[in-house]
């Protein structure tokens, strides 16, 4: 470990910040992956998605309650959410610096909720992210759950949504009553008919109804944990669904020098040629969703493995990204 880490470490330790602890334990990882110690690498990650946190640990709160019932539609008994087991949460992102520290100020002004109402002051617990398909909003939401030790709640809107006059409403009023008695993350995703102003759509059904709802209930929102809504949609967005937001993020596509980082991220725990040009392969790949670069580098590692080659060439990526551009 390099020095500067080391005062990271102790900054950490010494200020109780626990969320500063956990991205050091994720660079630590990475980097003992990077030295093929993957014996160490098992154990540490073993750790790592075994030992939830506890109250007396990260001095956010009880998030141990049971989530074994959790709220359905009173005329079908369906499930209104789904709740995603901690080891699934993707919460590994590369970010610009802008968007990183807006997360982190998420992330500190919760964990820090208590001493912030000692000066009637609130964490935002109201957030929005939106951009294009692919760029990482869910994992956003999924990565703030993880750092806080929070359970993720996700809507199932096919089960929310209802023909029955005015069920659809009642059945979101049912998930936000349902949080309000714990702390969660209560992930509203791709809830771009949400999102869409009504002043572009001549629907006179559920959806207003629900809309209306949703601002009502953010209006009214006291909960103790966040509530998080993710839209693909940039232009006619619901102004006043935006003003209920105590933040809101655009998630961009990474740029060339973020393109990198995920390329040597995602390709970590594989031998790769000592004669990749990094640069060609960032502007080869310039435009792409956080996704798509993933799924190109995951499917090039692949294809070597397959192949029978133990060292990943340039070539064999660039084989997928010609392959995934021609579909």
């Amino acid at each position: 470990m390099k020095a500067d880490l080391y005062k990271r470490l102790f900054k950490a330790i010494f200020c109780e910040d626990i969320i500063a602890l956990k991205k050091i334990a994720d660079i630590i990882i990475a980097e003992e992956k990077k030295l093929n110690h993957l014996k160490l690498v098992e154990s540490l990650e073993r750790i790592k998605y075994s030992e939830r946190p506890t109250p007396e640990k990260n001095h956010i709160g009880n998030h141990t309650g049971s989530m074994s019932t959790l709220p359905k539609s009173n005329r079908n008994n369906i499930q209104l959410v789904t709740e995603i087991p901690r080891e699934q949460l993707k919460h590994n992102m590369i970010l610009n610096d802008t968007t990183e520290q807006r997360l982190l100020c998420i992330e500190k002004e919760y964990a820090a909720k208590d001493r912030l109402s000692k000066y009637n002051l609130k964490p935002k617990r109201k957030i929005l992210f939106y951009g294009e398909p692919g760029c990482g909003k869910t994992m956003a939401a999924e990565r703030i759950a993880w750092n806080l030790g929070l359970p993720l709640l996700k809507v199932r809107f096919d089960s929310l949504l209802s023909s029955y006059f005015g069920e659809s409403a009642s059945n979101l009023r049912t998930v936000f009553d349902y949080c309000a008695q714990r702390p969660v993350v209560l992930l509203l995703d791709e809830c771009d008919f949400i999102a869409k102003s009504r002043n572009t759509t001549q629907d006179v059904g559920e959806v207003p109804r629900i809309v209306n709802m949703l601002l009502t209930l953010l209006d009214e929102y006291n909960a103790p944990g966040l509530v998080i809504a993710t839209t693909n949609l940039k232009i006619s967005l619901d102004e006043a669904l935006f003003r209920r937001f105590d933040d809101i993020i655009e998630i961009h596509k990474p740029t060339n020098k973020e393109i990198i980082m995920l390329l040597k991220t995602n390709l970590s725990a594989i031998k790769t040629s000592n004669d990749i040009d990094w640069n060609f392969l960032s502007e080869r790949l310039d435009g792409q969703s956080a996704a798509s670069i993933v799924s190109i580098v995951q499917n090039a590692a692949k294809k070597s493995i397959l192949e029978g080659s133990s060292i990943l060439s340039q070539g064999c990526i660039i084989d997928i990204i010609e392959e995934m551009s021609s579909k």
